[in-house]
């Protein structure tokens, strides 16, 4: 059963009180929750060992070596309905929260839920729409159990200051065909564009996940994060503050490019780096180290998900284009005017260093980056397919 919210549901206890849901009681109230990590190296408390063993369906192509940055990486794939289930002994009622139900990078969630792949684990999944700042610390303290976002700047600063929080799985790459990105008003050659004190309008602004691939473009166009001016505007006002003059850039996403692709007068610099996911499931403690096996059915479900429903160009299929428009309450004609996402539930080697870099470029960092081992959680994924660490 998908439910709308979680009031007055039976929720494990937190592990301190009062934590405050601004972004302030986020660093504030963080040390409270650092009990219970996942991760030996961290604060000495040990894992419970987990035994892995091969999941039927899942090959040699269920899992890639995360070092593989090439553009070209075919992404990690089982046999559609694989992995099987493999319910839990005990039910268990989880919430998820997530920014948007809408959007199709949310789409494998939404198909996992409706198709009822987290009913078949033995889990009674909750869509919770919630904004990051505000789902971070009920994440931290156990209230939420897992987060389908990115590890923004806000969950790195959390982290730091004390949050037991992962990301343990990724959600896509862009196709190769799409132009979802930086655009920028520029007459002529367009073959390299000054973007030194530009001007830039965001819907996300400083912090979010696209200062990397944001940063990548700017460095080949004589600019850099430290070197634009940023005006954050809401979502219908970043394509009209473009067209009018108001910013001479803009980060356009799916499908507001296709309105200026092929249009005189604006040039697309460059989008997220393909074969790179940057962003998917973040779990704390609850998923991470209390309940591990409801972690790793959760994961075994979404993979499953995506092995049965997006494998290669999704959007071939009329049907479930309609199927899919109707989940998502979006036009069928404007889902198919863009190109299928590459759905992807592994995490690259180094995207949180790289993150992390482009934070501090934007002066939005607190004190050192951190080490992957701190941020990054591949092992529920690895057991959910049969993956043997190396």
């Amino acid at each position: 059963m998908n439910r709308s919210d979680i009031a007055g549901r039976p929720r494990r206890r937190g592990r301190c009180g009062g934590v405050l849901l601004a972004v302030a009681g986020l660093l504030a109230s963080a040390a409270c929750s650092a009990q219970g990590t996942s991760d030996d190296n961290d604060n000495g408390t040990k894992p419970r060992p987990r035994t892995i063993t091969p999941v039927d369906g899942c090959g040699p192509t269920a899992w890639t070596d995360p070092s593989d940055l090439a553009a070209d990486r075919a992404p990690a794939r089982c046999a559609p309905n694989a992995p099987a289930p493999k319910p839990l002994s005990e039910p268990r009622a989880l919430t998820i929260a997530t920014g948007t139900l809408s959007a199709e990078y949310v789409a494998a969630l939404r198909v996992a839920v409706d198709k009822g792949e987290f009913e078949k684990e033995g889990l009674d999944v909750t869509l919770k729409v919630l904004p990051t700042p505000d789902a971070l610390p009920l994440l931290a303290k156990g209230d939420l159990d897992a987060l389908w976002a990115a590890p923004e700047a806000a969950v790195m600063n959390g982290v730091k200051g004390g949050f037991d929080i992962k990301w343990v799985a990724g959600n896509f790459s862009p196709d190769p065909a799409s132009k979802s990105g930086l655009w920028v008003r520029a007459e002529g050659d367009a073959g390299r564009v000054e973007m030194a004190g530009r001007k830039l309008g965001t819907m996300i602004g400083k912090g979010s996940v696209i200062a990397y691939p944001m940063q990548r473009a700017l460095r080949e166009h004589g600019g850099g994060l430290d070197r634009i001016q940023y005006q954050q505007l809401g979502s219908a006002d970043v394509l009209t503050a473009l067209r009018n003059g108001g910013v001479d850039s803009a980060w356009l996403l799916d499908p507001v490019w296709r309105t200026v692709d092929g249009e005189r007068g604006y040039t697309f610099l460059g989008g997220q780096p393909l074969g790179e996911p940057l962003g998917g499931l973040l779990y704390g403690p609850n998923l991470l180290s209390d309940d591990a096996d409801a972690g790793v059915a959760v994961l075994r479900a979404y993979i499953r998900t995506v092995n049965t429903y997006f494998t290669g160009d999704y959007k071939d299929d009329p049907a479930f284009v309609g199927y899919l428009a109707g989940l998502l309450e979006q036009d069928a004609s404007v889902l198919r005017s863009t190109p299928s996402l590459r759905m992807d539930w592994e995490i690259r080697d180094g995207t949180t260093d790289r993150l992390q870099a482009a934070y501090a470029a934007q002066g939005v960092a607190e004190g050192d980056p951190l080490p992957e081992s701190r941020t990054v959680d591949r092992a529920l994924y690895a057991e959910a397919v049969g993956h043997e660490p190396d």
